[in-house]
Order: structure tokens, then C-alpha cells, then sequence
């Protein structure tokens, strides 16, 4: 009896980890966003780039959940078109994470 409880439990610790982990996945990894956003953005959007300077904090985030609404409105969309789903969902967690008004704004670029 106890070696099916043990069973059942481990089963739906098992079962729970993963749903976890499937949930998360829908987010985004911030931390991969983070070096997609440095790779593919950050060398027109700096100080004195080809672009407007933009950082996480430069945007609140309703103001990035707009802008990955509708990229097509964005100058550098043929550089949009070249990522992948997954890529723009990481940017998004890293940016829309670290943006001005949430509760770890970041501190530099």
C-alpha cells in the first residue's frame, strides 16, 4: 500500500513539474531574449546608432505588449520577418520584464 502511494505521489509530482515547465515555456526565456535583443537590435539602437537609442526601460510594459502587437509599424520589420516566433517571444520576456514600470527595471543595456 505504501510503496503505491509513493507511486501515485511521484506520478504527480512528475505530472505537475512538467505542466510547470510547459506553462513557463509559453513565456518566453528572458535570458536567451536578453542576448537576441543585444545580437539582433542593440547595434542600431545605441547612442549615436542608425536608430532611435532603446533599451528595456524605454518603453513601460504596455508599451512593449504594443509593439510586439504590431510590428509591421516598425522601421527595421524586414529585420522583424528574419526572426523566429520563438526568438520574438525571449525578446519580448526580456524587454517587457525589464521594462520601466515593472518590478525589475534594468539597471543598464
Amino acid at each position: 500500500m505504501l510503496k503505491k502511494v509513493s507511486s501515485v505521489a511521484i506520478i504527480l509530482m512528475f505530472l505537475l513539474v512538467s505542466i510547470g515547465v510547459v506553462m513557463a515555456s509559453d513565456k518566453g526565456n528572458a535570458r536567451k531574449g536578453k542576448y537576441l535583443y543585444r545580437k539582433n537590435c542593440r547595434t542600431c539602437h545605441i547612442e549615436d546608432g542608425s536608430a532611435k537609442a532603446l533599451s528595456p526601460i524605454s518603453k513601460t510594459q504596455a508599451e512593449w505588449k504594443k509593439v510586439f502587437d504590431d510590428v509591421s509599424a516598425l522601421e527595421c520589420k524586414d529585420e522583424w520577418a528574419k526572426l523566429s516566433e520563438k526568438d520574438k517571444v525571449d525578446m519580448y520576456a526580456h524587454l517587457w520584464g525589464h521594462a520601466f514600470d515593472s518590478p525589475s527595471p534594468a539597471k543598464c543595456n
